[in-house]
């Protein structure tokens, strides 16, 4: 054990972590130069697409007599989850900062979770080689922030192997050996899974005390189920290193046989069936989703698809939850749970991607809990399932500590966009005379439609935001529908601040009025919050020449073929339906939260 080092990379997006993964990878020899590609943790298309990790993703390597466990994780705040499991099963983090960027939001997020954990935390700052790069600053900017002693912080590009044999040299000498009772009751941590479709679902563990046998049964804390270990092996990116047992302090992938991801969770603990060990290596607790979606497949006789498709998904993925809904506008699909905006895109990403589907999103709202005049409290995660007004005592919705940094130029855009977001200041640092720390509570309704967007534009995309959900407060909320030529669009239903509705209301009518195609009769789009229109637009009907056939004569005549095409447009308004193109129900999403 006193030659294993467990550790972790934290860092914000885009700084070099999985760059940095794949320099310690080739610097240990775990991989043949020909094998070597760029991002070889991330395994999936999209994560190689767009830079970023969503899986994080385990390698064991062997440098000198030592043994190192890379524990990869992702950088982005949906999955701050994986995050800390991560980081519960490790000893060091390297914390990664950009030395030509400096510290950002989720840098400082991940660190807390790094201290709360009582890791040995190694500063280094990447892609020293960048013209633009300024190491003393940042180095400064870090010990400001963070309070971490960047004296002899390390300076390293990933890209081009600068410091990397050094960065390897100080983890075995800072990374303490990891501690526990080899002879002990088996405990281990289920910190990542995922199902692979020839051994099942797959648990990726690290044992803290005792060991992991091949044939040895085996039972998970939280279900009480018990199994028997099929087979053994450590992590590599490119092949299967197979083994007859992992003992306290290692890392390594346990095989079940298990056909549903269902029975094995993230956090989760595994001990021996017939001497079990009295206590988990951490309280167990699933991943909540906050934000909720309708996904409804464009062709509706597709509906099994898509259902086998997010089973499947479900396999990869343990934090995704769904369940059956109709809509009344776009027919039978699923209400979807997820971790957050960026997880909601991934995964219907993957959906139209790996499946071939052809989805349509409703707009995403978060849970929240409604307090009945009766005494009952329910929790609602659709608009749809609002109760009638005159039963409501009050409405709570969940709030979120949003940290910004920001340049200190666009300080006043920030501040401002916040206020429009019902957003309360909490705290402001300058760690610098050139950047600002902002902190919020702010309502997360406010976030999840275009928030990232508009922090972007109005910082000329330098500002960087991390959150963290925190508690439920009382909101003046109320629900809005939109009507379509009289009846009502459940799938663009919102639930909003009464002091926004009419500005949200009247700037969606006004978005929806140019996507409504024309019909034969006239179109009224209205807003209505309980019995009162707020806003309304009217799409224009189609004219027909009814009169081209008159050469002349008398006026009545004309008059008389106008009054008949009135009447017919009357009668067909009655009974005419509207189809509503996809882009109308996208359009709630292209509406800023505060009707900007």
């Amino acid at each position: 054990m006193k030659n294993i080092r467990n550790f972790s990379i934290i860092a914000h997006i885009d700084h070099g972590k999985s760059t940095l993964a794949d320099r310690l990878i080739q610097e240990c020899g775990a991989v043949e130069e020909r094998e070597l590609s760029k991002q070889m943790m991330d395994t999936m298309d999209i994560e190689q697409e767009r830079g970023i990790t969503i899986k994080a993703q385990s390698v064991r390597l062997q440098y000198g007599d030592y043994i190192l466990n890379l524990i990869d994780t992702p950088g982005h705040v949906d999955f701050s989850y994986e995050v800390s499991k991560s980081l519960a099963s490790s000893e060091g983090a390297l914390l990664v900062v950009d030395a030509s960027q400096g510290v950002e939001a989720q840098t400082i997020a991940n660190v807390y979770i790094a201290l709360d954990n009582d890791l040995e935390l190694i500063p280094v700052l990447n892609k020293i080689d960048l013209p633009a790069a300024d190491p003393d600053r940042v180095a400064e900017e870090v010990e400001n922030t963070i309070g971490i002693d960047c004296t002899d912080a390390l300076q390293v590009s990933a890209k081009s192997g600068i410091g990397i044999s050094e960065l390897l040299e100080r983890i075995v000498e800072t990374v303490p050996a990891p501690e526990g009772n080899p002879e002990g009751e088996t405990k281990a941590l289920i910190y990542d899974s995922w199902f692979d479709n020839y051994l099942g679902a797959l648990a990726l563990v690290r044992v803290f005390d005792g060991k992991i046998e091949v044939g040895q049964t085996v039972k998970l804390m939280s279900s009480k189920e018990e199994h028997k270990v099929l087979s053994l092996h450590y992590p590599h990116p490119k092949r299967k290193l197979e083994t007859e047992k992992i003992s306290a302090g290692e890392i390594g992938i346990v095989v079940l046989g298990v056909k549903t991801l269902s029975t094995i969770h993230v956090g989760d603990t595994i001990t021996d069936a017939k001497f079990p060990a009295p206590n988990p290596v951490s309280d167990f607790k699933p991943a909540k989703p906050f934000v909720f979606a309708g996904l409804y497949p464009i062709e509706t006789d597709r509906f099994e698809d898509l259902r086998d498709a997010l089973e499947k998904l479900k396999l990869n993925d343990s934090s995704l939850s769904y369940e059956p809904e109709t809509s009344i506008a776009l027919g039978f699909g699923f209400r979807t749970g997820f971790l957050g905006m960026l997880h909601m895109e991934v995964i219907k990403e993957r959906l139209e991607r790996e499946f071939k589907l052809d989805l349509i999103a409703t707009a995403p709202s978060v849970v929240y809990t409604i307090n009945m005049t009766d005494g009952e409290s329910i929790q609602i995660e659709n608009p749809s399932e609002f109760p009638p007004v005159q039963k409501i005592d009050s409405i709570e919705e969940p709030y979120v500590k949003a940290t910004i940094l920001t340049p200190t130029e666009f300080l006043g855009n920030v501040i401002t966009l916040m206020t429009n977001r019902r957003g309360v200041q909490e705290k402001m640092d300058y760690i610098n005379e050139e950047r600002v720390l902002l902190e919020y509570s702010l309502p997360m309704n406010e976030i999840i439609l275009d928030f990232y967007d508009v922090l972007k534009s109005s910082t000329k995309g330098y500002a960087s935001f991390d959150y963290e959900p925190i508690e439920y407060r009382v909101g003046d909320l109320v629900k809005m529908d939109i009507l379509v030529a009289g009846d009502v669009v459940d799938a663009l239903s919102l639930i909003v601040p009464r002091d926004h509705a009419e500005r949200r209301g009247r700037a969606l009518v006004k978005h929806m009025k140019e996507i409504v195609p024309r019909q034969l009769f006239e179109v009224a789009i209205q807003a209505t919050v309980g019995n009162k229109i707020i806003a309304r637009e009217t799409v224009k009907s189609m004219g027909k020449n009814v009169t081209a056939k008159c050469y002349g004569g008398d006026i009545t005549r004309k008059r008389k073929l106008l009054e008949k095409q009135k009447e017919g447009k009357k009668r067909m308004k009655a009974i005419g339906k509207v189809e509503l193109p996809q882009e109308a129900f996208l359009s709630v999403l292209k509406i800023g939260s505060g009707g900007e």
